[in-house]
Parts: structure tokens; C-alpha cells; sequence
């Protein structure tokens, strides 16, 4: 039975997204992941079109490196984004261009989902049921069990396999109530903690983050390979559509 699309209010939660995208894309030789196209448009457009065909998102904050601002704009007008309500400047870390638009969302938001912009194939079911946990839990994330062998090494020699009945591979969105997730981000900054995603900022004060169903097919570009295989997912979601 699909879950009533509310919080502990008994109203649709009202969110908004933060879409981080001021990263370098190092392991792209120099191009900018975000603006390559993958089924007709760049990456950073099927990125924002799902949030913003997401009925539960209010507003969608862009944090993009400085210089690619005016080429960010041009796709929230080009591609009817109109929930765009603001592209920022990103700062030095992730963490920084989280805590950026964070402070940035509206008074009336009452959850804050941070998405990476290189993950274009995210899903509605995932967007929505990741925001529904978080209204009732005030910390959530979608995650996928780990399949793999996992073995921990020291100087390549392996020193044990690793259970991994407990692991899972942590995606986004990562959603929070609004004034934990900004707490939690200054207090990670303040103290230099080098936290590898939002729930760690959280985590680190103790707050507890519930897992949802995230999916194989919600991946994070990160090579040219998988810009091949994005498109491929894209392209069976359209199928599906039409």
C-alpha cells in the first residue's frame, strides 16, 4: 500500500532541495560532468526536471561553482525550472555549499533535501518516500544493501573480509528537518570535521538517520562509463513513459 504523503502535521511536508553542484569533476579530464548531455540535455537538467516535477518540493536552491552561475541559470530558464528560486556560489567544500543553501531556503521550509546534482536518474518514489521518512524522523537517506565483497587492507595485503549484512551504500537525497541539518552542517564546519556526507554532520551529533529503499538505477556520475550507463537508464525510464 503506497504511503500517505504526509508528516506528523497531517499536511504535505513542505521541502525544499538544495542541488549541489559546485564540484570539480576531477575524473573527467577537465570537463564538467553536469553540463555533458546524456538523452538530449546536460546532466544538471534531468537533475533539476526531477525535483522539479516533484510535488512535494516547494523551492530548489542551486549551489554551483562561481563561474558556471550564468551557464546554471541558463538551464533552470531553458529547461522550465521554475521552482528555482536561487543559484549561489558554492563554497570550498561540499559541507560549505550544503551550509550555503541551507541558509538560503525559505523561512516557511520545513525539510531541506541535499541532492548531488550528478545523480540525474533519481527517481519520484525515491524523492518522495526519502521526504515522507524525514518528516516523521527528521533525518533520512536513501541507501541500497551492499552486494559486493568488501575486505579491508593495509598496504595491499588483505587484513580481513568485512561482514556485510550491515553495510550499505548511502545515495541522495538526503533529507532533514530544516534547523537540524543547518545546526548540524555549522557545527561540522566550525569544528573542521571532514564529514563525507550530510547524515555525518548529523550523525556526529547523535542524531539518528533512517534508511529508505534507494535504488541501483540512482547512480552519481563520476566517469565517462557511467555517462553511458545513465543514459541507458534515462532512456528506459522515457520507454516506460511512453
Amino acid at each position: 500500500m503506497k504511503k500517505k504523503i504526509t508528516g506528523n502535521t497531517g499536511e504535505a511536508p513542505q521541502c525544499a532541495a538544495i542541488i549541489a553542484a559546485a564540484g570539480f569533476s576531477e575524473r573527467m579530464a577537465g570537463e564538467d560532468k553536469l553540463f555533458l548531455e546524456i538523452c538530449g540535455a546536460p546532466v544538471l537538467a534531468h537533475t533539476l526536471t526531477a525535483f522539479q516535477r516533484c510535488k512535494l518540493i516547494g523551492e530548489i536552491i542551486v549551489v554551483a561553482r562561481e563561474d558556471k552561475i550564468e551557464q546554471v541559470c541558463g538551464i533552470c530558464a531553458q529547461y522550465g525550472i521554475g521552482k528555482a528560486t536561487k543559484v549561489m556560489a558554492g563554497g570550498k567544500t561540499r559541507l560549505e555549499s550544503a551550509l550555503i543553501g541551507a541558509l538560503a531556503v525559505s523561512k516557511n521550509a520545513r525539510l531541506i533535501a541535499i541532492h548531488d546534482g550528478a545523480r540525474p536518474c533519481v527517481s519520484q518514489e525515491i524523492i518522495e518516500n526519502t521526504i515522507i521518512t524525514a518528516a516523521d524522523k527528521h533525518a533520512s537517506a536513501p541507501a541500497v544493501k551492499v552486494s559486493s565483497t568488501i575486505k579491508r587492507a593495509l598496504g595491499g595485503l588483505v587484513v580481513e573480509t568485512v561482514d556485510r549484512s550491515s553495510l550499505y551504500e548511502i545515495q541522495t537525497p538526503q533529507v532533514f528537518t530544516a534547523e537540524l541539518i543547518k545546526g548540524a552542517l555549522t557545527n561540522a564546519i566550525n569544528k573542521s570535521i571532514e564529514a563525507t556526507d550530510d547524515c555525518m554532520a548529523a550523525e556526529i551529533l547523535g542524531i539518528p538517520v533512517y534508511l529508505t529503499e534507494g535504488s541501483g538505477n540512482n547512480i552519481k556520475i563520476t566517469t565517462r562509463e557511467d555517462l553511458v550507463v545513465a543514459n541507458a537508464i534515462l532512456e528506459e525510464l522515457r520507454a516506460e513513459v511512453y
